[in-house]
């Protein structure tokens, strides 16, 4: 059953709202440096299933590697709520511990070999099944 989830940052510079249906959408956990140090556990979503409530946000945009995933976070506090992901440049992939109505401690979290991203990705683009339904 699919609900609509509000999220922020720490500060609320940047609040927004995600259409999830947690019995089919996969919550990831990365083991990749970025992913690992910034603590995100990632759900991929279409962007007609996201919408920022807070259009013009504070948000910085920092890019490495392929420089294809817009790793976003508010510029006042920090916060990395949501971004661009390399694996599905076309989806959202937001960071569910950033979700303020959810307890992401309850959810089933798939893990993801992103320390070696180029062996594993085709796992986390569809082997299982595509997670940005």
């Amino acid at each position: 059953m699919t609900r609509t989830y509000h999220g922020s940052c720490h500060c609320g510079a940047v609040r927004f709202e995600v259409d999830l249906d947690l019995a089919t959408d996969e919550v990831i956990d990365c083991d990749c440096s970025i992913c690992t140090k910034k603590g995100i556990v990632h759900v991929i979503v279409p962007p007609a299933r996201f919408r920022s409530l807070t259009p013009g946000a504070p948000l910085t945009c920092y890019r490495f590697g392929t420089r294809v995933a817009e790793h976003k976070f508010c510029a006042v506090c920090g916060m990395h709520p949501y971004y661009t992901p390399r694996s599905h440049p076309d989806h959202v992939d937001v960071n569910v511990r950033c979700l303020d109505d959810l307890d992401w401690r309850t959810l089933t979290i798939k893990r993801f070999g992103g320390r070696d991203w180029e062996a594993n990705i085709e796992e986390l683009r569809g082997a299982r099944g595509d997670p940005s339904r």
